[in-house]
C-alpha cells in the first residue's frame, strides 16, 4: 500500500520536525506548512490524505484555514489546539474538523487518531458495494456520494460516515457509544460534544420543512426512520 500523504500545519518548526520523524517511522509521508496562507495553498494544490492543523497560526489562524478549505475540499482534518475550553473545540468541529486533539499530546495518541480517521475514509471496496435508500435519500458508499432525489448532498467525511452507518442500521436505534466507537474508536464521555456537533450539521443538511429524518431517542441514541424506507440494493 502506498504511504499516506499528510500535511502537518504548525508554526513550531521543532515540533514539526519531531512529529514528522515519528510519523515517517510509522509509514506516513509528511510535508510541512508553517503559516495559514501557505497551508491553504498547499492543501488545495496537492491531494493529501489528511491534514493535521494547529489553531494558533500566523497570517490565517487554523479556524480561518479550515473554513476556507471546506468550501472546496472534504479532506480529513485533525485540529491541534492548546486551548482547552470546550467552545474552542466545538468551534473547530463547527468549521468542519473531523477530530481534535488538545496540546500537549502524546505521539502515540496522535498516531491513533490519524489511523482512526483514515480508517473511516478508506473502507474496503468489498464492504462498500451496495447503494442504500432511505425515503428520498440515497448513498453510494463505494464513491462516497449522497443525494436527495437527484440533488447531490455536500457532506464532510465524518458526516457521510455517520449517515452511512445510520443507513446500514436503518430502523434500529444506534447508541451514542456505538457511533463513537465506530467513528473514533473510543466510547463517549458525559462532556463529549464532537458527535453532537456533527449530528447537528448533518440534520440541517438532511432536513426538509424543519423536519429531520434523524430522530433522537432521549437517553439512548439516534434512529434513522423516515417514511418509505427502502432496503439496500446491490449495484
Amino acid at each position: 500500500m502506498a504511504e499516506s500523504q499528510l500535511l502537518l500545519i504548525d508554526d513550531d518548526v521543532d515540533l514539526c520536525t519531531l512529529m514528522s520523524e515519528f510519523l515517517r517511522l510509522n509509514g506516513f509521508n509528511v510535508e510541512f506548512a508553517h503559516d495559514g496562507r501557505q497551508a491553504l495553498i498547499r492543501a488545495l494544490e496537492r491531494n493529501f490524505d489528511l491534514l493535521i492543523l494547529d489553531v494558533m497560526l500566523p497570517v490565517l489562524d487554523g479556524f480561518q484555514v479550515l473554513q476556507q478549505l471546506r468550501r472546496r475540499s472534504a479532506v480529513p482534518v485533525i485540529m491541534l489546539t492548546a486551548r482547552t475550553a470546550e467552545k474552542d473545540r466545538v468551534a473547530g468541529l463547527n468549521a468542519g474538523a473531523d477530530d481534535y486533539l488538545p496540546k500537549p499530546f502524546g505521539p502515540e495518541e496522535l498516531l491513533a487518531r490519524i489511523r482512526a480517521v483514515l480508517r473511516r475514509c478508506r473502507a474496503t471496496v468489498s464492504q462498500r458495494t451496495a447503494e442504500y435508500h432511505c425515503g428520498e435519500f440515497r448513498i453510494e458508499p463505494q464513491t462516497r456520494k449522497a443525494w436527495r432525489g437527484e440533488a447531490s448532498l455536500d457532506l464532510t467525511t465524518i458526516e457521510f460516515d455517520i449517515f452511512e452507518y445510520l443507513m446500514r442500521a436503518i430502523g434500529r436505534i444506534v447508541s451514542r457509544d456505538e457511533l463513537m466507537t465506530v467513528l473514533y474508536q473510543r466510547p463517549s464521555t458525559p462532556y463529549e460534544r464532537s458527535l453532537d456537533v456533527h449530528i447537528s450539521h448533518l440534520r440541517k443538511k438532511l432536513s426538509s420543512n424543519n423536519a429531520s429524518i434523524i430522530r433522537t431517542v432521549r437517553g439512548v441514541g439516534y434512529l434513522l426512520a423516515p417514511e418509505n424506507i427502502h432496503a439496500p440494493s446491490s449495484k
